[in-house]
């Protein structure tokens, strides 16, 4: 009786052992790819805020009398896709501009544009796709 309870406690470590050293390597390998992930994230949102600036330059460049600029696509560094559309609210605005309304009584909010950024992120390993979206309301 007592060399079979022993090899029984010997079992049940030895399955023990072998389960928390498959939860070690679980964690461990959540780990490396949430830190990849927040990397991503983290560069998608810097990104994105570069962007809408770049979008406001773009917008005080260009003459918004005859024509607005609705849409402007960027890419960086091959990896990263950057699609911004701009819809405008004012009074006045010409009729080839995405506007949300045209008929605005407040002369100080005439000219605001609304900036949605999509950035997008494709990891050609897994094929997964990080996606960023932010949306600013501004003034140029």
């Amino acid at each position: 009786m007592r060399p079979a309870f022993t090899l029984l406690s010997a079992i049940f470590l030895m399955v023990l052992i072998a389960i928390l050293l498959m939860l070690s390597l679980s964690l461990s390998s959540q780990t490396v790819k949430q830190t990849g992930d927040l990397y991503l994230k983290e560069q998608a949102q810097l990104l994105a805020k570069s962007s809408t600036e770049f979008a406001l330059l773009a917008i005080s460049a260009h003459e918004n009398s005859t024509s607005c600029i609705n849409r402007i696509r960027l890419g960086y560094a091959t990896l990263f896709d950057i699609d911004m559309t701009l819809y405008y609210l004012g009074s006045g605005l010409p009729a080839t501009c995405n506007t949300l309304d045209n008929i605005l009584a407040t002369k100080e909010s005439n000219g605001t544009v609304m900036i949605d950024t999509v950035v997008t992120y494709t990891d050609p390993e897994s094929n997964e796709t990080v996606r960023f979206h932010r949306r600013t309301i501004q003034k140029p």
